[in-house]
């Protein structure tokens, strides 16, 4: 017999999958992260270069956000969307790269400009 998510029928199963498949993935790499962070110096090759692609993923990812949105957000023209993460942006660094600055203006600017486009 394999386990799968629909192997049992117990109501709990499906709880103790997610939580192990979960685990599994991802604590893995935390462990192997702890272990190896000792032996690292901030500016090696191989933490500059970890660096550099979870920016480069992060940014895909806000990326995506503005170009290609999904839910409501989609009904939010796209010059909004890019005049609010540039707002964002402006504030972030205007206020010595306070990021709850930064978030809060651009929500303010995404959902202000929302409410006056909305019909």
């Amino acid at each position: 017999m394999t386990l799968t998510f629909t192997s049992l029928t117990a109501w709990w199963w499906p709880y103790l999958f997610i939580i192990l498949a979960g685990t599994l993935a991802t604590d893995v790499w935390r462990w192997v992260g702890v272990l190896a962070g000792d032996r690292l110096r901030d500016d090696s090759e191989a933490i500059l270069w970890v660096r550099a692609v979870a920016t480069a993923l992060i940014a895909a990812v806000i990326g995506k956000m503005i170009v290609f949105p999904s839910g409501s957000a989609a009904t939010i023209p796209l010059f909004l969307r890019i005049l609010a993460a540039g707002g964002g942006w402006l504030a972030f660094m205007a206020l010595r790269k306070n990021v709850i600055a930064g978030v809060v203006a651009a929500e303010l600017i995404l959902v202000g400009g929302a409410l006056l486009i909305a019909p």
